[in-house]
């Protein structure tokens, strides 16, 4: 797998199926930006602003520190700590949600770390859920050799997401590519039982102004939606009398590897 080193916007959908206790699956078409760190500075147009006021915008203060700064040293701080700062020595690609008319919600961003020829050797999946809380997920080899497509990780679950699941048992995340087709694959398991399966796959194009004006005309509410539809499917849940659980305490650490 190997970095794309201009800005894209994908064009795809999310499916979620929950397994049990009882079975759930919903499925919606969505759009987001891929977007190389090192070049930021190339992805603004007339629709698109980089800490700019556009119909779609990036701000820095959305990801990494949250405070605002440069989000190329929070990352490269951040694969240092978990020694990994030589093996990705190269482009950075985060894969997220754009705001739309100033409003963003993303449950997780992708941030795809290579070295310097361009193969991936770690993802940090940036999780955030509706309470303001947000934790990541380093996955990478021991060795930090290349990923490929199909490479399975598996990460302990120490976050609460939905109050339809508790905090425990095994995230198994999966990364391919086919052409110009990014695809994610995160399973839940817990006790030897497979809980959720949720897919992210979209065609990047180039992040263009017509580009966007299509996803703006096809998805008005993209960004809002993506809540409304989150509580939307916690109310089919509830009337389903899926188990409840009260939201723990998060996590001390920031990141999870």
């Amino acid at each position: 797998m190997r970095a794309d080193t201009a800005p894209r916007l994908c064009l795809g959908g999310v499916m979620h199926a929950r397994h049990w206790p009882v079975m759930h699956r919903f499925a919606y078409p969505l759009a987001w930006v891929r977007l190389p760190l090192s070049r930021l500075h190339e992805a603004g147009n007339v629709l698109f602003g980089v800490e700019r006021a556009r119909l779609f915008s990036f701000r820095y203060r959305d990801h990494g520190a949250r405070d605002g700064s440069p989000l190329l040293p929070w990352i490269r701080a951040l694969l240092a700590q978990h020694g990994l700062a030589e093996a990705c020595n190269g482009e950075v690609v985060l894969q997220t949600f754009p705001r739309l008319m100033g409003f963003v919600f993303n449950p997780v961003s992708f941030w795809f770390c290579h070295d310097r020829a361009g193969v991936l050797r770690a993802v940090l999946c940036e999780v955030n859920n509706t309470f303001g809380e947000r934790h990541n997920y380093l996955v990478a080899h021991p060795d930090a050799r290349p990923i490929v497509s199909g490479d399975s990780f598996r990460s302990s679950k120490v976050f609460h997401v939905s109050p339809f699941f508790p905090v425990r048992g095994e995230y198994r995340f999966r990364f391919a590519e086919r052409g110009s087709v990014a695809s994610v694959a995160i399973d839940l398991f817990d006790a030897g039982r497979h809980q959720l399966t949720t897919r992210m796959s979209g065609r990047a194009e180039a992040l263009s102004a017509p580009g966007l004006m299509r996803v703006a005309l096809r998805f008005p509410f993209m960004t809002l939606g993506v809540v409304a539809r989150i509580h939307w499917q916690a109310l089919k849940l509830f009337l389903k009398r899926v188990p409840f659980h009260r939201k723990p305490v998060p996590p001390l650490k920031e990141t999870t590897s």
